[in-house]
Order: C-alpha cells, then structure tokens, then sequence
C-alpha cells in the first residue's frame, strides 16, 4: 500500500521533519519491538534496532525526496555523491578525526594523566571490528542530521539559523534517555554540540559535500574505539575526570573539548 504524502510539501520545514519521523517509526516499531521483548543482550538490541533504523532511513529519503520535493537525486543534492573528490575530501576527515583523538591521547598520556597498556593480540581485531562501527555511525548521522535535516531546515530558514538548529538539535537526540542517565552523561552535550559546528562548517567548507564531516566523524569513533575497547589505557587519577573526560569519554572532558574547539575553529577558517 502506497502512502500519499506529497501533501506535506506546503508546509513549513518541523512539520515535514515530524511527517518523516512518523513514516519511520510507523514501520521500524512493529520491527523493533519484538527484538526489544525478545532479546536479552543489550548491545545487540541496539545494534538490530538501530540497524533497521538506518536501512529504513536509507530506503525511505529517495521516496520522500521524491514525493515531497520533487528532488530524484537527494544523495547526491544532500551532499552524499560518489565522486573523487568527495572521495578524497572523506580519506582527509577520516585522517584527520584519527590524528586528533590519538593526539589528545598522547598529549594526556605525556601530561602523566594515562597509561599506556601493552597492546595484546586482539588489537587488531579491534581495529577492523572499528571499522563498520565507525562508517557506519558516520554515514548514518551525517546523512541524516547534516544531509536531511541540514536540507530541510535550509529550504525554509537562513543559514545562521539552520546552522545553530542543527548543532543543538544534533546533542538533544542523543539524551532521549532516562533522567540519571542523562545527568550521567550530561559532560557529553557541549562535546556533541562541538562535534555539530564541526561536521557543519566542513560541509559548507566542501560546498555541500558530506565526504570531510564524514571522514572526521568516524575517524574519532575509530580512533576511540580501538583504545576504549581494545583497554591500551589506564587513567592515572592525577587529575579529576571533569579534566580527562567523564565516563572515559574523551570528548566530555576539559582536554578533549579543548582539541574540539581548535577543531571547530579549523574548519570555521575554512570558509
């Protein structure tokens, strides 16, 4: 059964931001909830769910382009094209993201606030695990929040406004979570918000093309990953966790989003 929704072209940008939020969910529900009954294990929860998530997502934008923009080639309009240069533009982000959070590692780690752990034989595995985690997560909430949302707030608002709305809006969605798990990781937010302007300025750095926020994206993530996960280090305690990083999250700590904000005003220069 075809569903008509061209109708929601004539209004403005959080009514059709909500219309495609409802057309998603209307199918991911009733997918997803017998895995949240059924399975126990909670990181495989969230690995299905929001698998089945980003494939809807995915399979749905071309549709909705379509129907309600008229707008056949929304990958490539959104800034997700396949080209060399977006090629080129995601190889130098993602070098970037994995210098930037090995750095902020090495700088804490000569400070004396860590140490190093010899690497054991699973390292690798870690770092290849890495990586559908990382692309993934890059691509998915790129596309969504600097493709999708990004065009349809721009359709509507100037640029200053679609920038700010976007960067706050990026955090909030991810504190959709109980209350003392969102005062536990609320150090995140400012992080989140940082990584936002970020990933904006090196879209409009690249004239709407995705490839460099992506590539600055999941190399943090891959970078994080293979130390958190792969345990090459222990925090010292010589300085509180508000510095190094609340819940050993790098980015929620005083060094980490000092090296985000000298990202940040990096990508700003750019344009």
């Amino acid at each position: 059964m075809k569903i008509n929704i061209s109708w929601l072209a004539k209004y403005s940008a959080p009514v059709r931001i909500t219309g495609f939020l409802v057309c998603l969910a209307i199918v991911w529900l009733p997918v997803a909830a017998p895995i949240y009954l059924l399975v126990r294990d909670a990181n495989l929860v969230t690995i299905l769910t929001m698998g089945l998530l980003a494939i809807e997502f995915f399979i749905f934008l071309p549709y909705w382009s379509t129907k309600v923009h008229q707008q056949p080639r929304i990958y490539k309009h959104v800034g997700l094209e396949f080209s060399k240069k977006n090629g080129f533009e995601l190889l130098r982000g993602l070098a970037i993201g994995l210098i930037s959070i090995e750095l902020l590692f090495l700088v804490q780690g000569i400070l004396g606030w860590l140490e190093w752990r010899q690497a054991n034989s699973y390292v690798l595995r870690f770092i290849i695990e890495a990586i559908p985690t990382a692309f993934g997560t890059g691509i998915a909430e790129e596309l969504f929040f600097r493709g999708f949302l990004y065009d349809e707030l721009e359709r509507d608002y100037k640029p200053n406004i679609v920038l700010w709305a976007v960067a706050i809006i990026f955090p909030v969605s991810h504190f959709i979570k109980p209350i003392p798990e969102i005062i536990r990781t609320s150090p995140q937010f400012l992080g989140l918000l940082l990584l936002a302007l970020i990933c904006i300025w090196a879209k409009r750095s690249c004239n709407g093309r995705l490839g460099l926020a992506i590539g600055i994206h999941a190399g943090l993530i891959w970078g994080w990953y293979v130390i958190n996960v792969g345990k090459l280090i222990t925090y010292t305690g010589a300085v509180p966790v508000w510095v190094t990083g609340v819940n050993d999250n790098p980015l929620a700590g005083i060094i980490g989003l000092s090296f985000l904000v000298v990202l940040a005003l990096r990508m700003r220069a750019r344009l």
